[in-house]
């Protein structure tokens, strides 16, 4: 018994040597609509920047939290205007990498988001309008991502990613889910 605890404790060991951790940050562009039963919404430009964590098993796969702030959304566009829906949140996906070659992973996971801001905005004729809609917008928005990151160099990536959200944002009849395009460019260090 006495040699298999000392053969898991040498194993665990080489396995945290093997392990890599690194922390980084990233900044991007996000193109983002709400999707579901009956939404026409189009697509509204916004941005993303947070920060990071990959914990490296081996040369084939790790995992990576993050932490980040998204600029989400939707937009109508009419002939005499547009509406224009601002729900930000704080996400943070777990993803599972896989290095499918040395310096290209897919990545894939789910993903919570924390509502911190929910407005809607319209333009339409000579009215411009702005309404709080902190009240009528869910808190917690769970969905799923997945995407690629590759490596520039050791320290510099790019990364691509959907975020299809699973829940309803809004505590309404919309039936209006989450959907998030998003392009990083990040350093790990």
């Amino acid at each position: 018994m006495k040699k298999v605890i000392i053969m898991l404790a040498a194993a665990m060991i080489s396995m945290g040597a093997m392990a890599q951790v690194q922390f980084g940050a990233k900044v991007g562009a996000d193109l983002t609509n709400f999707w579901g039963e009956n939404v026409d919404h189009g697509m509204k430009p916004g941005y993303q920047f947070g920060v990071l964590m990959e914990y490296k098993f081996n040369d084939k796969f790790a995992i990576a939290p993050e932490a980040v702030f998204a600029a989400q959304g939707g937009k109508h566009d009419y002939d005499h205007g547009d509406v224009t829906y601002n729900t930000n949140y704080i996400n943070v996906p777990v993803m599972l990498k896989c290095y499918v070659a040395p310096n290209f992973a897919i990545d894939l996971g789910p993903q919570v988001g924390f509502n911190v801001y929910s407005k809607v905005t319209s333009d339409l004729g000579d009215v411009d309008n702005t309404v709080d809609l902190k009240d009528d917008t869910k808190a917690v928005d769970f969905g799923v991502g997945l995407g690629a990151t590759y490596s520039l160099t050791e320290n510099a990536f790019l990364q691509a990613r959907y975020t299809m959200g699973l829940t309803e944002v809004f505590d309404n009849d919309a039936k209006a889910k989450n959907g998030n395009i998003q392009v990083a460019f990040g350093w790990k260090f």
